[in-house]
């Protein structure tokens, strides 16, 4: 008889020995090991057997009631509360436990789940509909208010033509993550983070890679936040309240906000920061068509980095130079400036990052990809019509973020507002996606805590938060000149995880299926994975495939590896630049390492 699971938080789930017998002579009459049976990421699972299982989970997901597709794209915008989530198997019989509530991290539980008891418990965590995806994507996206100092560094031309190079980059990214991802998640074997598609293509060295560079990076971003709410606050207090301690507020606001646990849930709240960012985007573009720049934060502004500086520094006479704009590349005593300023352009589409997250917890995920393109196009608009306004008129005084470039306190404050809010929400998300990865993959993988839908998962959640923020606001405070340290985050991490490394997992995705042969793929019946050749053969085979002069996957997979390629070489460009400017940052003692002036503060 199995022994009781460990009784730390929840318990296990001891079953009688019949149980234990009956599911192990169903595992030998089926053949092989089943997936609940597996250890966690168990990197000897097959592509086949999880390509198998996700074809049925489709299949399954396809004979769902889809009450969005009547409503179109008002679905999108205006999203219908969750019902609960994709219905469980075997409801009406009393002997199939919702196996969500179980600790199946432990192994001596999931000995003695049932198939159905398994699949139940991924169906359980499926709870968001695709408008709410459109609004955690338009809210995980931080770029608006970085984009007008993008053009303050690169010019008119530049600017425009490389934040269109990457909205549609980053659709097409979009695209090959949700491709990938139909092909490899299942009930059976769920995907939960960026990091498991890495481990299901290419081994457990690259879910280690994704999952620390994805720590880093949502760690960053919760930080980052926390610092330009910080120096929001210290503008409507004007300047008489500690700028640490705006700081801190906000850290402890997050450990409020961060309690929050479903998408689905987040969703909601994602809606209204939508709403908010949008009316602080107006309420900046007011002040800065009415109102001179704010010159306080001049050693803040775009024009700090072009040639030297000039543009931004008073005569003898104290008086500031007028607004300048440039139609190409700014005068520049180098390229560091305005790479750096190029890397607030990709902050703009960041949020590939955590799009394996959104469809681990939707519905449909088939759905997500009109969510994301519709989340994208917005977010372009939008976004290019902000960032060239506030560039037209602040031109190289604009600062990141650009809602603490204006001058004239009611509007001012009226905008810091609003973003703080936003803002907020957004940290909120970054945080909630942060604690999930490490829990996942430190926590349970490590120590064996049960899931977070389990009691125990809920009270060692609350446990975490603050801890999580605590640490977030020690080392973004700790960091100097806010936007180098954006550029640290968007060349080292966002990036890779939007341009460098989707179309490497899609490369490997197309060659492992297309490989496959006529009598190959996995047996259900024996639990093998049947394959008549290996090695470069079937790498070969997988990429020229039959008929591949007349297939899309050939000249998609070529474009592909050029893309893998050049967006490697930016991020190179991109990681340089942003050290330069750090260090630049520490040699002019222009930082906001634990200050109490703010940064913005003349």
């Amino acid at each position: 008889m199995a022994q009781p699971a460990s009784t730390m938080l929840d318990g296990g789930d001891p079953r009688l020995n019949e149980k234990e017998r009956d599911l192990a002579d169903a595992a030998v009459a089926r053949g092989g090991t089943r997936p609940q049976h597996r250890s966690l990421y168990d990197s000897s699972v097959s592509f086949e057997e999880y390509h198998y299982y996700a074809q049925l989970t489709r299949a399954e997901e396809d004979n769902y009631p889809d009450h969005d597709k009547e409503r179109g794209w008002l679905s999108v915008i205006f999203p219908s509360k969750s019902d609960g989530g994709v219905a469980q198997n075997g409801d009406g019989d009393s002997s199939i436990k919702n196996a969500a509530g179980l600790n199946t991290n432990n192994p001596e539980v999931r000995d003695v789940i049932s198939d159905d008891e398994w699949a139940n418990a991924s169906r359980a965590l499926r709870t968001a509909t695709r408008g709410a995806i459109f609004y955690l994507i338009t809210t995980d996206i931080l770029g608006p208010f970085g984009l007008p100092y993008a053009f303050g560094t690169m010019g008119w031309g530049p600017g425009i033509a490389l934040f269109t190079v990457f909205a549609g980059l980053a659709i097409y990214s979009g695209y090959l993550l949700w491709d990938t991802f139909l092909g490899l998640d299942s009930y059976q074997y769920p995907i939960r983070h960026f990091g498991d598609i890495g481990l299901r293509l290419y081994g457990p060295w690259l879910r280690y890679l994704f999952n620390v560079l994805q720590s880093i990076q949502l760690l960053l971003n919760v930080g980052l936040i926390v610092i330009s709410n910080g120096e929001a606050l210290s503008q409507v207090a004007k300047f008489k309240l500690c700028f640490i301690i705006c700081c801190l507020i906000w850290a402890i606001v997050g450990f409020i906000l961060g309690q929050i646990r479903t998408l689905q849930k987040f969703g909601w709240i994602a809606n209204a920061a939508v709403w908010l960012n949008l009316i602080c985007m107006f309420v900046t573009m007011g002040a800065a068509a009415n109102q001179d720049p704010n010159y306080s934060a001049a050693s803040q502004a775009a024009g700090s980095v072009i040639d030297g500086g000039v543009l931004v520094q008073q005569d003898a006479q104290g008086n500031w130079p007028p607004v300048t704009t440039s139609g190409g590349l700014p005068i520049s005593d180098g390229f560091a400036g305005s790479v750096s300023g190029a890397m607030q352009a990709v902050f703009a589409y960041g949020g590939s990052m955590v799009f394996p997250e959104f469809m681990a917890e939707m519905k449909r995920p088939k759905d997500f990809f009109t969510a994301m393109f519709a989340a994208q196009m917005f977010i372009y608009v939008w976004y290019m019509f902000y960032g060239l306004f506030m560039y037209g008129y602040q031109g190289q005084y604009t600062v990141n973020p650009s809602y603490l470039g204006v001058s004239g306190y009611p509007l001012q404050t009226a905008g810091n507002v609003f973003a703080m809010l936003s803002a907020a929400i957004a940290a909120a998300l970054y945080g909630n996606i942060g604690v999930k990865v490490l829990y996942n993959n430190i926590f349970v993988e490590i120590f064996r805590l049960p899931p977070l839908t389990t009691k125990g998962g809920k009270i060692a959640w609350v446990a975490v938060i603050p801890v999580y923020w605590a640490i977030a606001f020690i080392v973004a405070a700790a960091i100097p000149n806010f936007s180098g340290l954006t550029s640290v985050v968007a060349a080292f991490c966002i990036l890779h995880f939007t341009y460098t490394f989707p179309p490497m997992l899609s490369i490997a995705f197309w060659i492992k299926k297309h490989a496959m042969q006529e009598g190959e793929g996995f047996n259900p019946d024996s639990g093998e994975t049947v394959r008549h050749d290996s090695g470069v053969r079937r790498v070969i085979r997988g990429f020229f495939f039959p008929g591949f002069l007349s297939s899309k996957y050939f000249y998609f997979s070529s474009f592909n590896i050029l893309y893998f390629f050049g967006a490697l070489a930016l991020a190179g460009l991109g990681a340089y630049s942003a050290i330069e400017v750090l260090i630049e940052a520490y040699a002019t003692s222009v930082t906001t390492s634990f200050t109490c002036k703010s940064p913005v503060q003349s």
